[in-house]
């Protein structure tokens, strides 16, 4: 690990580099305190407590509309922006609140539990056409989320197909950094995905059934017709890239920690503690923002109002304040409480299912292909906030003949 500044550190995160391996500079702005200033109005922030606490306070605001007209002036003209901003991410109290609580209204833990048996169906699918040498990625990683996430909101299985390229294009805008191409494609996207969703709403109006889309529809109290857009385009794309990177980056780390693979292996009830370590130990959510409502103090910092927050909740998690052995994978750890779903108004609505989907597959994958190994090492998608891997290439060895 090289030592560095804070300010060789700030310039890391907002750099390509990060996307390899962001750890010496979330080590070195600890270094700094919690809470460092970057420049006018801009501050890191890397400390756990710290970042909870922002999480959690209602003087704390989300990227807005209102934030974004500020900031932006032409930011209306990418619908992907558009999209996101009538959507539970870029909310604050009372719009927030309104569409939080009829969001999870229809999006509850009987509807998530249910799903135990598809989950399950849909990995026993997967690792029946694995053979030989596989991208996990192709083959486990991407195509399991999204058969969760559409079947959960009633999108046909023969669309699936489209979901992985339009959520990768979407996403890029959710990054601390984008090129003119990425926004261009997310905007293309956007435009595909609206489309795409204004015609499935019409079909459930007319012929209602027991999925995500037809309730949020029903009569009643409703969200808005742009704001039901903007959720379901969000909980399609949080709906699998985030559990997509927490599969593929929980295989690299069992693989690379082959005793604790074996334990999980002979003992899947293991899996949710497991789960929780991943999350913790590489987070597939590295940042989230926030702003300050008014002016307010924080571990001797005064914010002045809007002072703009980076949250890094991958450095939070690696925080040696709150977690002991923070550098290491260790899934026993005792009150493994990571922040990679968020805390607080805007605490992830798909925390349960993702970790659901990782708790059956891990140590189904692990059972299935107990001779499985890295064909050779994995190569990092080029995202800093969304963090997982472009390709998984494993060498999957004799198979066991069945899950048990």
């Amino acid at each position: 690990m090289s030592i560095m500044d804070a300010a060789e550190a700030v310039q890391t995160l907002l750099s390509p580099s990060a996307t390899h391996d962001p750890v010496p500079a979330y080590a070195a702005l600890r270094k700094h305190g919690p809470v460092l200033p970057v420049a006018d109005g801009y501050y890191f922030v890397s400390g756990y407590a710290a970042v909870d606490g922002i999480l959690r306070d209602p003087a704390m605001e989300t990227y807005d509309i209102k934030r974004l007209d500020v900031r932006w002036d032409d930011w209306r003209d990418n619908k992907a922006l558009e999209l996101f901003a009538d959507s539970m991410l870029r909310s604050n109290p009372p719009d927030h609140t309104r569409m939080r609580r009829l969001a999870a209204g229809v999006f509850t833990a009987r509807r998530t539990g249910a799903l135990r048996s598809v989950i399950e169906a849909q990995v026993g699918e997967a690792l029946d056409r694995l053979d030989g040498e596989a991208d996990l990625m192709s083959s486990l990683a991407y195509p399991l989320p999204i058969g969760v996430i559409t079947a959960l909101l009633g999108v046909p299985a023969a669309d699936r197909g489209r979901f992985r390229r339009l959520a990768e294009a979407l996403t890029a805008v959710l990054e601390v950094r984008w090129t003119e191409r990425d926004e261009a494609r997310a905007h293309e996207a956007a435009i595909e995905l609206e489309d795409y969703f204004v015609h499935l709403i019409a079909r459930k109006q007319a012929e209602p059934a027991d999925d995500l889309v037809s309730a949020l529809t029903r009569d009643g109290e409703k969200l808005t017709g742009r704001e039901l857009l903007g959720n379901l385009m969000l909980l399609l794309v949080a709906g699998f890239e985030t559990t997509t990177n927490l599969l593929g980056n929980g295989v690299v780390l069992l693989l690379d920690h082959p005793a604790y693979a074996e334990r999980l292996r002979a003992d899947p009830g293991l899996a949710p503690a497991y789960v929780e370590e991943i999350l913790r130990f590489d987070s597939p959510v590295q940042l989230t923002e926030r702003f300050a409502a008014r002016p307010t103090r924080m571990h001797g910092i005064e914010l002045p109002a809007e002072a703009e927050l980076v949250l890094l909740l991958g450095a939070a998690n690696r925080d040696p304040d709150r977690f002991e052995r923070a550098g290491d994978f260790w899934p026993e750890r005792p009150g493994n409480t990571p922040l990679s779903f968020g805390a607080g108004a805007h605490y992830c609505l798909g925390a349960p299912l993702a970790r659901l989907e990782a708790q059956i597959a891990l140590p189904a994958l692990l059972r299935r292909f107990p001779e499985m190994r890295l064909t050779r090492r994995p190569v990092r998608r080029p995202r800093m906030n969304l963090r997982g891997w472009e390709t998984l290439p494993v060498t999957l060895g004799t198979p066991r003949d069945s899950v048990d």
